[in-house]
């Protein structure tokens, strides 16, 4: 008897992937800001759940001029996609790591004297300088050389063999709820930026802006650059956004498959806990995915599923391999049905941010929550 080979069994819960809509979105942004304006694609965390091979393979078809990922591991899968694309690393190297910056022909983020020696010791031994980024901490109290200091490091690394400076940048801390500290933030960037006449906008680049923090970016802004992350995978950060008018088309979709319907009479308890009662006798499909695939346990008895187009709300906790739904309304329903957890079907809708509500979370999070276990389909125009 011949087994079926993974790629070949039925599936029982996958992430949908929309690869033409991911390139629309891209142009769609592009063409709301200003023609000089370079995009830095930020694509860390497995391009958000999206898969970072699929994912940026569309991007640089569409015209994306810079990446920025989180850790060499990630810019290594990056690399194999090809040579001579900028590539960011925002997160800080162990010191073992350094050697890769020459290896693999990436940025990094500087934001020590210590890194201008480390990383200034690989270029010289590799007989060619490292590109860096210099970052500036304006009140992330994170990553980057404190504001007041940022002069000086500057000038360090120009003045530093081994080293080329590719770009400064800083992050904004609040920008989707603070806007008063973000332009204080700005200010604080700027105000470096004026204390480094030496630096050239025409061969650096200059970005404070991601997808949340747009929304304050000046007409008139000295940036030339900003990351894009979310909002290139059709998720406004905020809905006061700069760019909230760029309809942009959600990439990911959330699906599952119904693997049990049945009946419970009135008084019956739902999944460990027993935090569900049933008001009335209901019918109840058993969902053939739970928090093992990436629907957190703080949905159960808040989120809704679509079915056949209509929501059904989930019915107590959420289980490892599992998750009932309450299907009494919605007639029909038959093992095997497509259950959609993030996305539209039959007319309804639930969106990425909505789910997360449920979730207590943001959308950042939901979208790396989805395990490896659920396979990604990636869709074109001429289909899967």
């Amino acid at each position: 008897m011949t087994m079926p080979t993974p790629t070949r069994l039925p599936l029982r819960c996958w992430a949908e992937i929309d690869l033409a809509a991911l390139e629309r979105n891209l142009r769609l942004i592009r063409a709301s800001l200003p023609p000089s304006m370079r995009y830095v694609a930020v694509v860390k965390a497995d391009a958000y759940g999206h898969g970072l091979h699929h994912a940026a393979a569309r991007l640089m078809h569409s015209g994306a001029d810079l990446f920025a990922v989180a850790n060499v591991s990630e810019a290594a899968t990056l690399r194999e996609l090809g040579p001579g694309w900028p590539i960011l690393l925002l997160s800080p190297l162990l010191p073992e790591e350094d050697r890769y910056l020459a290896e693999y022909d990436l940025a990094a983020t500087l934001s020590s004297q210590d890194e201008v020696a480390r990383f200034a010791r690989v270029g010289q031994t590799a007989g060619k300088p490292i590109a860096v980024h210099l970052k500036v901490d304006t009140g992330m109290g994170r990553l980057g050389v404190w504001h007041a200091d940022a002069p000086e490091l500057c000038r360090r690394i120009l003045a530093t063999p081994g080293l080329r400076l590719a770009g400064i940048f800083t992050h904004f801390a609040s920008p989707d709820d603070d806007v008063g500290f973000t332009a204080e933030q700005r200010k604080r960037f700027l105000a470096v930026l004026d204390r480094c006449p030496e630096l050239d906008p025409q061969k650096i680049f200059v970005h404070a802006d991601n997808s949340a923090g747009l929304e304050s970016m000046p007409e008139d802004s000295r940036f030339n650059a900003v990351r894009v992350g979310l909002l290139q995978f059709g998720i406004l950060p905020h809905p006061n956004s700069l760019l909230a008018a760029v309809h942009t088309e959600p990439v990911f979709s959330f699906h599952t498959r119904v693997g049990l319907v049945k009946t419970l009479p009135r008084g019956s308890t739902v999944s460990y806990g027993r935090t569900c009662k049933l008001a009335r006798d209901s019918t109840v499909a058993v969902l053939c995915s739970g928090y093992g695939d990436g629907i957190p346990r703080a949905v159960s008895n808040r989120a809704a599923v679509l079915i056949h187009g209509r929501r059904c709300p989930v019915l107590g906790r959420v289980t490892m391999d599992q998750t009932i739904v309450d299907v009494t309304d919605v007639p029909g329903v038959t093992c095997g049905d497509e259950a959609v957890l993030i996305g539209r079907h039959a007319g309804g809708e639930i969106n990425i941010t909505e789910f997360s509500h449920w979730a207590d979370t943001i959308p950042w999070e939901t979208l790396c929550s989805v395990t490896k276990r659920v396979p990604r389909i990636y869709r074109t125009p001429l289909g899967i």
